[in-house]
């Protein structure tokens, strides 16, 4: 019997009704039991300083114990001006430190980017798969995940379109497959 493996989600959007959240909500939901998926918070996240990081404030000790226990992680983000919102940067720079101690190193990532815009979030989803590659974060490449016209996926009743939902459920097989092929034991 194989072990559950925990996928840490980053949302990109802090606002509480956020489309990017309920799309990560709706992602665990839809989880294959061999993953579980649980949203590590970012919001309260102060901005990386190495200043303050020499006694580091206790939500940088939370949030790297977090992301270090986690086997994987996945990111779901709207797009701020062609990019990734600043909260959602500010965790990879405070995951990464101290130098040399990086909690990002080796865990199973993807991308999930969500927009209200045509691309669906295409800059954000290309510019955060810059930083993973440097994070040393292997990205799952297929199926690649952008979603437009986001204030549209939701139905009246807060379910997912029988479209996106289907959308969803194979995009996160194939990440569920992603994890337990990258986390599987070497020979």
């Amino acid at each position: 019997m194989s072990q559950v493996k925990h996928v840490a989600v980053l949302v990109g959007s802090l606002r509480k009704e956020s489309i990017n959240r309920k799309i990560a909500l709706a992602l665990a939901k839809l989880a294959p039991s061999s993953i579980k998926l649980d949203i590590v918070e970012i919001g309260d996240l102060p901005l990386y300083s190495e200043d303050i990081d020499v006694t580091p404030p206790a939500a940088y000790t939370t949030f790297r114990h977090q992301i270090k226990a986690a086997d994987a992680v996945l990111f779901v983000t709207p797009e701020y001006n062609r990019s990734v919102p600043a909260a959602l940067k500010n965790a990879l720079d405070v995951g990464s430190r101290p130098y040399g101690q990086s909690a990002w190193s080796e865990k199973p990532g993807a991308v999930v980017s969500a927009s209200p815009g045509a691309i669906g979030g295409f800059g954000a989803n290309h510019h955060l798969r810059q930083s993973l590659v440097f994070l040393n974060i292997p990205c799952m490449q297929q199926p690649e995940a952008y979603i437009s016209n986001a204030g549209a996926i939701f139905e009246e009743n807060g379910e997912l379109t029988e479209k996106t939902k289907a959308f969803l459920q194979n995009f996160v097989n194939a990440y569920a497959d992603w994890v337990l092929f990258q986390t599987r034991p070497q020979k």
